[in-house]
């Protein structure tokens, strides 16, 4: 991530509401199994996530499941393996859902003074670690962030992707001039128009450099909304639908 970026979300932590004290992740969270992964590459590289397993899951069947990657804002950093759960976690275990849409969605925390661009090395470590744990389907690997998650999901997607089946970044942003490299990807981006936090230019810029690239990203904008546009997006049924559709060729 350039030196800009940086500077941006320094910015961003400093005058956002959404990163002040949050109240204790809902009771849904309870789904989410804590863990740490150990990079192979180095041990005293350690990776907090959390991780849902999809209802009734048997690994002795056949059957494979998709796998949400979930990249939190930069409020919810730390160590405590928890507060990565506050925001659109809980919308991915509703009953209902875990019902039509049975998935694996792993959080990991990104820990405290670092940003994401700091460690998706080890987050694409840990993807393949739970490929090689448990039975996943490689063609529907989804990863959707939001405010530094947003970014991440970019910059993820910018640097690995023949990995992903679909990518949503909200209220995000990421650099134009490697659009090209995720034309082909199926993106849904999110913004609200009066996000003081990050501006909504951001999206829009990747919006057009995208679509400048020959790609088709899907793109929803919504009039009057701050930074939280999250919230809406998650509890929308028609986002899970697209998403769960979408299937990589191999």
């Amino acid at each position: 991530m350039t030196t800009m970026w940086r500077w941006f979300l320094c910015c961003l932590t400093a005058v956002s509401p959404a990163f002040a004290d949050e109240p204790a992740a809902q009771p849904s969270a309870e789904l989410y199994q804590a863990k740490v992964f150990k990079s192979p590459q180095s041990e005293s590289q350690e990776l907090k996530y959390r991780l849902m397993i999809p209802d009734g899951y048997d690994a002795t069947a056949d059957t494979r499941f998709p796998l949400v990657l979930f990249l939190h804002g930069a409020g919810e950093r730390g160590a405590d393996n928890r507060r990565q759960l506050i925001h659109g976690t809980a919308q991915f275990s509703k009953p209902e859902r875990r019902r039509k849409y049975a998935c694996f969605v792993a959080a990991p925390q990104c820990p405290s003074g670092r940003w994401w661009s700091d460690s998706l090395e080890p987050v694409m470590e840990l993807v393949k670690q739970l490929q090689t744990e448990y039975r996943i389907d490689s063609g529907r690997i989804y990863v959707t962030g939001l405010s530094m998650g947003g970014f991440g999901t970019f910059e993820l997607t910018t640097r690995y992707p023949d990995v992903f089946a679909a990518a949503a970044p909200i209220c995000g942003g990421g650099d134009p001039t490697k659009a090209k490299t995720i034309a082909t990807l199926p993106l849904w981006v999110f913004h609200g128009d009066a996000d003081r936090v990050v501006p909504v230019g951001f999206s829009r810029s990747m919006i057009k450099a995208i679509e400048e690239a020959g790609g088709k990203p899907k793109y929803t904008e919504y009039p009057g909304v701050g930074h939280d546009c999250w919230t809406a997006t998650y509890a929308d049924p028609e986002f899970h639908d697209w998403l769960f559709a979408q299937k990589k060729t191999q």
